[in-house]
């Protein structure tokens, strides 16, 4: 992995604070009359006011000009077909689907992180706040002088192809493949490509924040560790007369604006509302050291609970390397009729419960009840396999979106992209009867 050019704070969800200029933050207060270097104070707030204070999000920015300072929006032309924040129109399905991977841009298009936003399945309204949406993107142009929020919820980005150089209101993020960010709803960020054309997955989560799943009888560690969890550490542009566009997707749709200067102007922050990233290859595994497949909410990163004890709106899970040892047992994912929705990608390597088709960049979607499992040549291979202790999933991640939610499919995701595997049923179509009356 190339070296991360930027230095970060540690701690999920941690009240950080954080100066580009020494002293620039307020002492004692958060609005004083008249702040250090003649800087305006702005509250960003991810909850509302009243919110339990264990579950209170919000941050306080102090910048050169307040947000505010902008021209009227206006609807922008690009990307307005590809994305949806209401699925009550998109299609249903309870077959089994899967994608190719999906295209990164053709040399002779200019595509940069906005206007390559494609939405792929959702479920509810960015409206109501209740649901969520699971995007595509993929760019080869660099957001050059153009800036970024998302009104409807946040992104839990997953790159899969090229490195992100992300600048945001609080600071700069490098996110390599095999790592995740996540910018919550109102932050204002650019997004440029060190490596050229980048391809990954977006799970947009419309009401509650992510947080980390509860460990329970785990104990105290394990899972995502909130030590790993970083964010980045105050940067700033004092940047005039510069035209800047800022795009803002606000239910489902774009608009832009003109200003005339850098909106990466907060010179220091602090507060428990801001853009973090996560190394995937420092999840702590949890497994069967017995017998037995365990669920796979063992996997589970970053969860977006309900308002139902133990049921997610989204959940964020990975299947990393790690030893498989259990006895007497078929160690593969088992087959599966689930009353959770069920998005699965691919970022390296092969997954384990397919071969061949399920391909790095793809993905594949088994909706609620819809039925999945492996494929007939994994089967047989792992109902014979000689049961040693064996590493699984070595230079291989995958990962899975799952809902709570029955997810409807776009007409770009179903239909106009022309990734889906019109055979993919065939996957199991082999698996025939072993049954025999003769106990065995």
């Amino acid at each position: 992995m190339t070296a991360d050019p930027y230095q970060y704070l540690e701690g999920f969800h941690n009240h950080h604070t954080s100066e580009a200029l020494p002293d620039s933050l307020p002492k004692g207060q958060n609005t004083p009359q008249k702040c250090p270097y003649n800087l305006y104070t702005e509250q960003l707030s991810g909850t509302a006011f009243t919110v339990p204070r264990t579950h209170n999000q919000r941050s306080w920015l102090y910048r050169i000009r307040p947000s505010v300072v902008h021209e009227p929006f206006s609807p922008l032309e690009a990307g307005n077909d590809t994305l949806l924040a209401n699925f009550a129109n998109a299609h249903i399905t309870p077959n089994q689907l899967r994608w190719d991977p999906f295209d990164l841009p053709q040399d002779s298009e200019e595509v940069d992180f906005v206007t390559g936003l494609r939405t792929v399945a959702g479920a509810g309204d960015a409206a109501t706040r209740n649901g969520l949406a699971i995007h595509i993107y993929h760019a080869n142009q660099n957001m050059n002088k153009r800036a970024f929020y998302n009104a409807d919820g946040d992104f839990l980005i997953v790159p899969q192809h090229g490195r992100l150089d992300i600048t945001t209101e609080f600071g700069k993020i490098m996110v390599h493949p095999n790592e995740i960010c996540v910018i919550q709803r109102g932050i204002r960020y650019s997004v440029d490509l060190p490596d050229g054309p980048v391809r990954g997955y977006i799970l947009e989560v419309f009401g509650a924040h992510y947080e980390l799943p509860d460990l329970g009888p785990i104990g105290a560690n394990g899972l995502a560790n909130p030590r790993d969890f970083v964010t980045p550490q105050a940067y700033y542009e004092d940047a005039n007369n510069e035209e800047w566009q800022m795009v803002t997707k606000f239910l489902g749709k774009l608009f832009v604006a003109k200003q005339n200067h850098s909106p990466f102007d907060v010179v220091a922050w602090h507060g428990n509302y801001a853009p973090y990233k996560y190394d995937l290859a420092k999840f702590c595994v949890i497994n069967s050291v017995s017998y037995d497949h365990i669920d796979p909410s063992i996997f589970t990163v970053l969860t977006c609970k309900s308002d139902t004890a133990g049921v997610a709106v989204a959940d964020f899970v990975i299947f990393p390397p790690r030893w498989a040892v259990q006895e007497n047992t078929f160690r593969p994912p088992y087959f599966h009729r689930n009353c959770m929705s069920e998005f699965m990608g691919l970022i390296l390597g092969d997954y384990e419960g397919k071969t061949g088709g399920f391909q790095p960049g793809g993905a594949s979607l088994h909706n609620i009840m819809t039925p999945h499992g492996p494929d007939a040549a994994v089967f047989q291979k792992a109902s014979t396999v000689e049961l040693k202790p064996v590493r699984v999933a070595d230079g291989t991640q995958a990962f899975m979106f799952e809902t709570s939610l029955t997810l409807s499919v776009t007409e770009w995701g179903l239909v106009k992209c022309n990734k889906v595997q019109p055979d993919y049923w065939k996957s199991w179509k082999a698996l025939d009867s072993q049954f025999s009356a003769t106990q065995i």
